[in-house]
């Protein structure tokens, strides 16, 4: 049972805190969030064909992919905060200056590079390191509040981006929601996150280092890191659930355009998906602090593999529709919280902001993989249906690696391994 004067206590000294830090994450997804919703427009002014919508963003997150593991690294060495202030203003003028395209392939690829070089500085490892590295009774509760910060960016962005879009045409989307949405994390961040390395997050009463602050200090050097099978299997389970949700994910949008459903309410469709990804992440934040996170893991990836079912087999049906939304939004966004949970369970913090910018580099490269496999295999096949069979048995055999994993250690009483 945990101690709930512990758990009172730290949601007391830090819900600010993860507020912030899920306003910061919700930041970082709504690019991906809008993609679907820019690409009718973009192709009937330019003429593009899906595999060019869909290549721009596995080219930013092949970027992260790449870029990750540094930046873990400097998380560790310098915090997060030093680092995704500045990240956020320049993530807020790359995304405004996508209203610059004029049809040239290479500039949209070039504008979409930009986007990852300095994305990366507000993807999940900043967020999840700080969240981490802050709670220990309460960890996936406050990992998934946090990160449930995508949910609310699909939940929101697909219908206010429709509305952007028609109210003042797809440039000036790009920079509203740049400005908007952006600016106003930028000052949640600038006055309230504060992580276990910046001194002027503590109070006087938080002086005395916590137990989350201790835990810093266990875990698994980077030499064992990659030698742990169970850390393995993690990244691999989650590689192959990313790609094929995040394929899904971008393409969503036409998918569902394309089986008679109208703009308007496909919007809305990927709205609802939104809300149930924010109870996903909120119920699996509490499970993970309860029950085997590699059973709940599993089972919450496994379960993904019904959306793509649905989605292949009744497109036409509105029951069918919304419950795929309903269990698509509930699965997919727990992905990174379930990542960031068990990196730490099985690797410990001692090196966290490494090991996890491995797997964060892994996720972005599936991100990237992903919607381009979607994209193409729509192009030679002329529909979605052989990318979401595949999705579906991807999904469950994801889920089951998950479930296969080890007892975990307890970090509290096992020594560092050297």
């Amino acid at each position: 049972m945990k101690d709930r004067v512990v758990v009172a206590s730290e949601w007391k000294a830090n819900w600010t805190f993860v507020l912030a830090a899920s306003f910061g994450f919700s930041f970082f997804s709504i690019m991906l969030a809008a993609t679907g919703i820019f690409m009718e427009p973009l192709a009937a002014e330019f003429g593009w064909k899906r595999t060019v919508l869909s290549v721009g963003p596995s080219i930013a997150t092949t970027i992260t992919a790449i870029l990750s593991p540094f930046f873990g690294a400097l998380i560790d060495r310098h915090g997060s905060r030093r680092l995704v202030l500045p990240g956020l203003l320049l993530t807020m003028s790359s995304i405004a200056s996508f209203s610059l395209a004029t049809g040239s392939t290479t500039q949209w690829i070039i504008l979409w590079v930009i986007f990852g070089l300095v994305a990366v500085s507000i993807k999940s490892t900043a967020w999840t390191a700080a969240i981490l590295g802050r709670f220990r009774e309460s960890r996936g509760l406050a990992l998934g509040l946090t990160l449930a910060g995508t949910a609310v960016a699909q939940a929101i962005v697909p219908p206010l981006a429709n509305w952007l879009i028609a109210n003042n045409g797809w440039r000036g989307a790009y920079i509203l929601l740049a400005l908007g949405w952006g600016g106003i994390t930028f000052l949640m961040c600038l006055r309230f996150f504060f992580d276990a390395h910046d001194r002027r997050s503590m109070s006087p009463s938080q002086d005395t280092p916590s137990p989350a602050s201790l835990d810093v200090k266990l875990g698994l050097s980077t030499p064992a890191a990659l030698a742990d099978s169970a850390l393995w299997r993690v990244a691999i389970s989650n590689f192959v659930v990313m790609a094929l949700t995040m394929g899904l994910t971008i393409h969503l949008f036409p998918i569902l355009t394309e089986a008679g459903v109208s703009r308007t309410k496909a919007a809305w469709l990927l709205s609802l998906a939104g809300i149930a990804g924010i109870i996903g992440k909120l119920a699996t934040g509490a499970l993970l602090d309860r029950l085997r996170p590699n059973w709940i893991g599993g089972i919450t990836l496994g379960v993904a593999s019904l959306a793509f079912l649905l989605l292949d087999y009744g497109p036409r049906s509105p029951v069918l529709i919304v419950f795929a939304m309903l269990v698509n939004g509930y699965a997919a966004g727990t992905k990174t919280q379930i990542t960031g949970f068990l990196t730490a369970t099985y690797g410990g913090m001692r090196n966290f902001g490494k090991i996890y910018g491995v797997m964060a580099a892994l996720m972005a490269l599936a991100s990237g993989v992903g919607p381009l496999l979607a994209g193409y295999i729509y192009d030679i096949s002329g529909g979605y249906s052989p990318f979401l069979l595949i999705g579906a048995l991807g999904c469950a055999a994801g889920g089951l690696l998950m479930i296969s994993l080890p007892v975990y250690p307890s970090w509290d009483n096992r020594t560092a391994t050297a």
